[in-house]
C-alpha cells in the first residue's frame, strides 16, 4: 500500500469519527496524521513507516497504529469497525456536496433518517428545516447540494431513481394531451445503481408539439438536447430526464426501444433483418415496407418468432439466442417466496422485537421468518453472548408456542448471523451452533486480504457442516465500498458441492451477490437465498428489489431456497449436519 491509499484511510476514519461524534482530539489527530501521509506521495507504506513516519510525534499514536494496521494487513480495522456501525445510507449521504458528518448526524439523531431519498423528501416537505440549527436555508442548500450530485452525473441507488422517476412521471401523466406515460431505460430493466430517468409517453395529437409543451412545465431548467418529439431534459433538482413523445400506436416500440439495453436493442434489429423486418424508428416494418402493427413489447418478439424477453434481461448476454430456442428460464417471482432467513431484531442491531418482525413477515405473506442477529464477535453490531441467544432462543420457542395455539401457520426459525472469522472459523464452537436452526456466516473484518487470503478463508467456512447460507459474499456497499478481492467463481462451485446456498442480499447498499453472479450460481448448481437483511419491519421492502435482482440474474424459483417450505428449508440446513453425524 501506498501512502496516498493510506491517507485516504485516515480521511475515511475522521470523517466517520465525527459522523459517530467521538473525541474532536481524535478526530482532529486522524485529520492531520491523513495531510502529513498524503504528502509523502507515491512512496510505500513500509518505508514511510521506518524512515519518514518513525520519529515521535510525526504522527499521533492512534494514527500511527492504524497505519501499522494498514501496513501488515492492507486494511484498518478501525475503520472496517466504523464502516459496519455506520448506517449504509449515512455513507451515502456524505456524498452530497455541502453536507458534512457533523450535519448528517443531527439529521440521523433529530430525524431519524439513514437514506438520501428519505433527506430530500424531508426537505421538501419542510421537516429537515426544524432540525436544531438548520432553518429555511440550511434546508434550501441541502436541496441543492443533492441537485449538484445529480447534475455532475453521479449514480444513485435503484429505488432512489426509481421514486425520482415515478415522482416525475406521476407530474407529467397529469398533461392533458399524456395518454400513457412510462418509465424506461436503466430503471426498468432493474440495474443496481442508476443515473438518468427515461420516459415514453403516448400523446394526443403531434408529439413533438407535446414534447415541446412538456419542456415548458414547471420544474424544467433547462433542454440539454433533441429536439421534436424526443428531448433531454434538466430539472430543478438535477435530474436529468430523457422524454420521448410518440403516437399511441408507436408506444410499445418506443418503451422497448427505450428500455434498452442498447446492445440488446442492436442485437434484435440485426436478429428482424435478417428475417426480412427493418426496424426504423418507432415502427416495425415487412419486407415490402407495410408497417406492422406492435400493441405490445410481447408482439414485437412474437413477430420475430421468439419468445418474450423480460425488461430485467435486456443486456446482450445471450438471452435473444435462449429466446430463439424457447429456453429462456421462468423467472422467480416475488409471490413464490415462502419466508425470509437475513433478519435482525433488537436482540442485536435490529430496531424491532422478534414478534414485530414474524407479524410484518406475515403481512407480506411470508409463512416463516429467520432471526439471524450477529454473533459474539460483532461487539459493534450488538453481537450476542451465548446467554443471550439462549434467552433469545426462549423467546422463540415461546412465541412459536403463542402461534400454534393461535391457529396461525407460521414459524419463526433459530438462526445466527455468525462472523466469517479470518482464519476462515465461523463463530462460536460446534457444540453450540448445534442450538440453531440455520447459520448465515458472513465476512464483516479483514476486507483487505487479497484473493488468495480471502478466497482460502471463505473456503474453509464452507467445510463447516452448519453453514446454511454465505452471506453478501463480496462486502460490497454500492457507491461506498468496493467488493473485496475474492475468486468468487471457486466459493460457489464449493458451495454447490457441498450445500450451502449464496446470499443475495437485497438490501440495496449492497445487492450481494449481484445479477450477474447470481447467473454464474445458477450455473455452478449453488442455491441462492434471497435475503432482506430486514432491521425493522420496512426492511422487508427489500424483498422486492431482491427478488428483482434475481429475476435479473436468470433465477427461476427452483433457484432460490427461500422459495421452498420451511420443512424444506430446515432439510436443507441439517442435511450436512446429519450426514456427519451418521458417519460418526
Amino acid at each position: 500500500m501506498d501512502c496516498r491509499a493510506a491517507a485516504h484511510a485516515l480521511n475515511q476514519i475522521s470523517v466517520l469519527m465525527e459522523l459517530h461524534d467521538e473525541d474532536a482530539h481524535r478526530i482532529k489527530a486522524m485529520a492531520l496524521a491523513a495531510r502529513s501521509v498524503a504528502a509523502l506521495g507515491d512512496l510505500s507504506l513500509d518505508v514511510a513507516l521506518t524512515r519518514e513516519l518513525a520519529a515521535p510525534d510525526v504522527v499521533a499514536p492512534a494514527a500511527l497504529a492504524v497505519l501499522r494496521d494498514l501496513a501488515e494487513s492492507n486494511s484498518s480495522s478501525l475503520l472496517e469497525q466504523l464502516q459496519e456501525e455506520t448506517p449504509e445510507g449515512l455513507m451515502e449521504m456524505l456524498r452530497v456536496p455541502g453536507l458534512g458528518p457533523a450535519r448528517i448526524r443531527s439529521i440521523h439523531e433529530h430525524l431519524d433518517i439513514d437514506t438520501l431519498q428519505d433527506l430530500e423528501t424531508a426537505a421538501r416537505e419542510g421537516r429537515l428545516a426544524s432540525v436544531p440549527k438548520f432553518g429555511a436555508r440550511t434546508a434550501d442548500k441541502v436541496l441543492k447540494g443533492i441537485a449538484e450530485l445529480r447534475s455532475a452525473g453521479a449514480y444513485v441507488l435503484w429505488p432512489h431513481g426509481r421514486a425520482e422517476a415515478e415522482r416525475i412521471a406521476d407530474v407529467l401523466r397529469r398533461h392533458p394531451d399524456v395518454i400513457t406515460l412510462e418509465v424506461a431505460g436503466s430503471i426498468r430493466r432493474r440495474m443496481e445503481v442508476v443515473r438518468d430517468v427515461d420516459l415514453v409517453a403516448a400523446v394526443r395529437g403531434n408529439p413533438s408539439v407535446v414534447a415541446a409543451s412538456l419542456a415548458q412545465m414547471r420544474g424544467v431548467r433547462e433542454v440539454l438536447g433533441g429536439g421534436g418529439r424526443t428531448l433531454s431534459l434538466r430539472l430543478e433538482d438535477g435530474v436529468r430526464v430523457d422524454l420521448s413523445c410518440v403516437r399511441p400506436e408507436q408506444f410499445a416500440l418506443a418503451l422497448w426501444r427505450a428500455t434498452g439495453s442498447h446492445e440488446h436493442v442492436q442485437q434484435v434489429a440485426a436478429f428482424a433483418a435478417q428475417r426480412g423486418y427493418t426496424l426504423s424508428g418507432d415502427e416495425l416494418r415487412d419486407a415490402d415496407g407495410a408497417v406492422i402493427p406492435v400493441p405490445d413489447e410481447a408482439a414485437l418478439y412474437a413477430v420475430l418468432g421468439v419468445s418474450y424477453v423480460p425488461p430485467e434481461l435486456r443486456e446482450a448476454r445471450g438471452e435473444l439466442e435462449r429466446a430463439t430456442a424457447g429456453t429462456l428460464p421462468s423467472l422467480v417471482d416475488e409471490q413464490d417466496l415462502r419466508g425470509a432467513l437475513h433478519c435482525h431484531s433488537q436482540y442485536s442491531d435490529g430496531g424491532a422485537t422478534i414478534e414485530e418482525m414474524a407479524r410484518a413477515a406475515m403481512a407480506r405473506g411470508l409463512r416463516y421468518l429467520g432471526v439471524s442477529d450477529h454473533s459474539q464477535s460483532n461487539t459493534y453490531a450488538g453481537g450476542l453472548s451465548r446467554d443471550r441467544i439462549l434467552e433469545q432462543h426462549a423467546e422463540i420457542d415461546a412465541l412459536n408456542a403463542r402461534f400454534g395455539a393461535e391457529g396461525v401457520d407460521f414459524r419463526v426459525l433459530k438462526g445466527i448471523e455468525a462472523d466469517i472469522l479470518p482464519c476462515g472459523r465461523v463463530d462460536y464452537d460446534a457444540a453450540f451452533l448445534d442450538h440453531f436452526d440455520f447459520v448465515i456466516g458472513s465476512v464483516h473484518t479483514r476486507y483487505g486480504m487479497n484473493a488468495e487470503q480471502m478466497t482460502h478463508r471463505v473456503l474453509k467456512a464452507l467445510d463447516d457442516p452448519h453453514l446454511t447460507v454465505l452471506g453478501h459474499p463480496t462486502g460490497r456497499l454500492l457507491l461506498t465500498r468496493e467488493a473485496f478481492a475474492i475468486d468468487l467463481d471457486a466459493v460457489m462451485a464449493k458451495a454447490a458441492r457441498v450445500g450451502v446456498a449464496i446470499e443475495l442480499n437485497a438490501d440495496p447498499h449492497r445487492l450481494d451477490i449481484d445479477w450477474r453472479a447470481c447467473r454464474i450460481a445458477a450455473e455452478h448448481g449453488a442455491m441462492v437465498s434471497i435475503g432482506p437483511d430486514a432491521h425493522s419491519p420496512m426492511g422487508f421492502e427489500n424483498l422486492t428489489l431482491g427478488v428483482a435482482q434475481a429475476r435479473k440474474g436468470w433465477l427461476s424459483a427452483d433457484n432460490v431456497l427461500n422459495t421452498r417450505s420451511v420443512d424444506e428449508v430446515l432439510a436443507f440446513a441439517s442435511a450436512r449436519r446429519r450426514a456427519l453425524a451418521a458417519a460418526t
